[in-house]
């Protein structure tokens, strides 16, 4: 079975946990966006590369599939690791890696966007950051539970939060507290 049949079933078991056949397209189209080699991996570049002479409606249908279509992240991590942890030669043992990833952002209108040190960047600078829990060996890692982090600045400000749809449950955590829930 070569790469591309390999991707192809991959993307039908991730698929089945959206819920509507609908979302099937925007779930591979988004996965392969992020493959590419670009230098921004935002659903506009994407969108562009994926499917050129169609670029604006694609550009709208991979918005909605990642801003507006309801699937539930925590099922997508589910069958990640349904498919790779089997996969993982866990007989020289295993170990939970917990890290804080930053995504650097030129905006400030994407959720937690502030000021704070961004571990890609090795400074602070305008960063999204999220923790996330994987589980590991010495020859592969998955992850299987990430939490966006809320910096205080987003966390304080409700009219921010209401437009960019922050659930009122969601407060501010630490990092640490975050990873321990």
């Amino acid at each position: 079975m070569n790469s591309s049949q390999r991707f192809e079933r991959y993307m039908e078991h991730l698929a089945d946990g959206l819920g509507h056949m609908d979302r099937h397209a925007g779930l591979k189209g988004y996965c392969t966006g992020l493959m590419l080699p670009l230098s921004r991996k935002s659903v506009e570049p994407m969108a562009a590369r994926v499917d050129p002479l169609h670029a604006s409606a694609r550009h709208q249908s991979l918005h909605h599939f990642v801003a507006k279509a309801e699937w539930s992240d925590d099922e997508m991590l589910r069958r990640v690791s349904q498919w790779v942890v089997p996969k993982m030669d866990m007989s020289g043992g295993g170990f939970w890696i917990i890290d804080d990833t930053g995504f650097p952002k030129k905006g400030k209108h994407s959720v937690s966007v502030a000021r704070q040190y961004c571990g890609v960047l090795g400074k602070q600078d305008n960063c999204q950051v999220a923790v996330s829990i994987s589980l590991a060996t010495e020859q592969a890692s998955v992850p299987v539970a990430y939490r966006l982090y809320l910096s205080t600045e987003w966390a304080q400000d409700p009219e921010r939060r209401q437009k960019a749809g922050v659930p009122a449950d969601i407060g501010f955590a630490t990092k640490n507290e975050i990873a321990l829930r």
